[in-house]
């Protein structure tokens, strides 16, 4: 089924057999850290809603999508030519593509969270096989010194995911839990990193957070 949001002065579509917009991409777009002009780079892009949202933020990104299903790399591309921005979407696993090392000033993520088959039924585009060591070392390559990674994950995962990027020479510099209701545990975990960035961890007050269009989204 398809659909189609708001995202500021954007349109976004989505076509059939894309991963939908969810609040997981809403809270990552509007938590990472982006300032006019700079160099952007989406690792799983789907169907470009993360691009288009930082765009609404800011002017004058350059905008790169890496992703490897065709049908959503085409509606990313797509997304962005409807939107009157320019931009590029490759499709390509982003543990093979090959873009310049140290090439972009923020590298954003919204990976796979399960294997196939273990819950969280997301579908082919929410179900792969995902390192966090290999997804944080691409990051790694691809920014400049004190460049920005910021990705979500799940919370039971915070403490692979923080090990992940030290070992990767990125440096957690701010941290948010998200939940869908006050009385109920976290269901996301937003998380941003510098590269050779020093030590200091700013925690941010937990958000709760509602899917588009204002509809709570289950855990």
């Amino acid at each position: 089924m398809s659909g189609a949001e708001h995202l500021g002065p954007y349109l976004l579509e989505v076509k059939e057999g894309v991963f939908p917009l969810g609040g997981d991409s809403l809270a990552l777009g509007a938590f990472a850290t982006v300032k006019r002009g700079w160099r952007v780079c989406d690792l799983g892009t789907g169907s470009g809603c993360l691009l288009l949202m930082l765009a609404a933020r800011e002017g004058g990104l350059s905008l790169t999508g890496v992703e490897r299903e065709e049908r959503a790399s085409q509606c990313a591309r797509e997304n962005l030519v409807h939107s009157g921005l320019e931009g590029t979407v490759l499709q390509a696993d982003w543990r093979q593509v090959t873009l310049p090392a140290g090439g972009f000033d923020l590298v954003i993520s919204n990976p796979p969270y399960f294997q196939p088959g273990h819950g969280g039924d997301g579908g082919g585009a929410r179900q792969a096989d995902c390192s966090l060591e290999k997804l944080c070392r691409t990051a790694a390559r691809l920014l400049r010194n004190r460049g920005r990674f910021a990705l979500c994950h799940r919370p039971e995962r915070l403490t692979d995911l923080l090990c992940a990027l030290r070992v990767c020479g990125l440096e957690p510099k701010r941290l948010q839990l998200a939940a869908h209701a006050l009385d109920r545990p976290p269901s996301l975990v937003l998380v941003e990193a510098v590269r050779q960035g020093r030590p200091g961890l700013e925690v941010l007050p937990a958000l709760y957070r509602a899917g588009p269009g204002g509809r709570e989204e289950g855990a």
